[in-house]
């Protein structure tokens, strides 16, 4: 772990030589970095802060639940940490067992208590949905344990089982996509009458909370991203760090992956959110008349999929269950 961490600060320094760029939010995930350490979460911050100007930022980490955490939030809290990301994903000792999740519901009453005690009051809690054996039911157990926490932010996933994986190799399978998508429309109103705002296809915010680091990839906005499989969007180039662990620590390197900022991904990003496109951007930032799309937006709209306004369109709940269907007919229609 020590030395993963010489090699990120390495390249922090890398990254902040040039110019010390300002900078207003830090992500230390996904995986579990919180297993790095007190020690090596404050060279981490130490790092951060002699390469980038750093302006009232949103620095955030994450954790799992079942870790005795109060001394590394304490660490975290004092070096600049104001986020915590917690992996919880259910409240249902079944679900928690099929995805081989160590820890229990006290795990994470304590978790939550130990980074308000160190001084973070600005905690996400992850959700998964369509796990083996869940239910409408049980999903209500989980969201009715999670709000009680009082959380700022909640993510919901759908699960998905991918090739050679433990899962897989297990025999299970995600539930079908009538119950995902009942499960995932659940969660929204519930969320939604608990005082979250659906703010993008995964994400839900309290006022004020939601994760300004997320936003940076649906704004189209450019950020770092430094490790093995991680992707950048750094001075309107795309490229990723070799997925190679072993190379990372001797000589990291990063491959081409093109152009981004481009009318497509401000489509594709902007419609994972509740904000949707604006034509007006659209013509005025790409040259894109959205004229020809106009009549599949009524036809969304008609099939409660999407609301379309003089200037702008965007999905409803059950218009993001289908979003990469809709953003991919959007861009045939747009000759994208």
């Amino acid at each position: 772990m020590n030395d993963y961490c010489d090699a990120l600060i390495e390249q922090i320094g890398f990254f902040g030589k040039d110019e010390k760029r300002a900078v207003d939010t830090v992500y230390l995930g996904g995986g579990t970095p919180s297993l790095l350490g007190p020690d090596n979460l404050r060279r981490l911050c130490l790092a951060v802060r002699a390469a980038f100007n750093l302006c009232e930022p949103e620095i955030t980490l994450e954790a799992n639940p079942a870790d005795n955490l109060f001394d590394t939030f304490l660490a975290a809290s004092t070096s600049g940490v104001n986020r915590i990301s917690l992996g919880v994903q259910s409240a249902v000792e079944q679900e928690l067992k099929v995805l081989n999740r160590r820890h229990t519901n006290s795990d994470v009453i304590k978790a939550v208590e130990d980074a308000r005690k160190a001084g973070i009051d600005n905690i996400s809690l992850d959700l998964m949905l369509g796990i083996p054996h869940q239910t409408r039911q049980s999903l209500n157990t989980t969201l009715k344990f999670l709000t009680d926490l009082e959380p700022k932010h909640i993510s919901a996933y759908i699960l998905k089982v991918e090739d050679s994986t433990p899962l897989a190799k297990m025999g299970y399978t995600v539930a079908d996509d009538s119950l995902c998508a009942d499960l995932y429309l659940e969660a929204s109103k519930t969320l939604t009458n608990a005082g979250f705002e659906h703010y993008e296809v995964s994400n839900f915010a309290k006022a004020g909370y939601k994760s300004r680091h997320n936003l940076r990839y649906w704004n189209l906005s450019e950020y770092i991203g430094i490790g093995p499989s991680a992707h950048s969007f750094y001075k309107g180039k795309r490229f990723y760090c070799e997925p190679d662990l072993k190379a990372f620590l001797n000589n990291p390197a990063y491959t081409p992956d093109g152009e981004g900022g481009k009318a497509d991904e401000y489509i594709m990003l902007n419609l994972r959110t509740n904000k949707g496109i604006d034509f007006n951007a659209l013509k005025l930032e790409y040259n894109i008349d959205i004229t020809p799309a106009l009549e599949l937006f009524k036809k969304l709209e008609k099939n409660k999929l999407g609301v379309l306004s003089e200037h702008n369109f965007k999905l409803t709940a059950e218009g993001f269950l289908v979003s990469n269907s809709i953003i991919a007919d959007v861009l045939l229609e747009c000759n994208l």
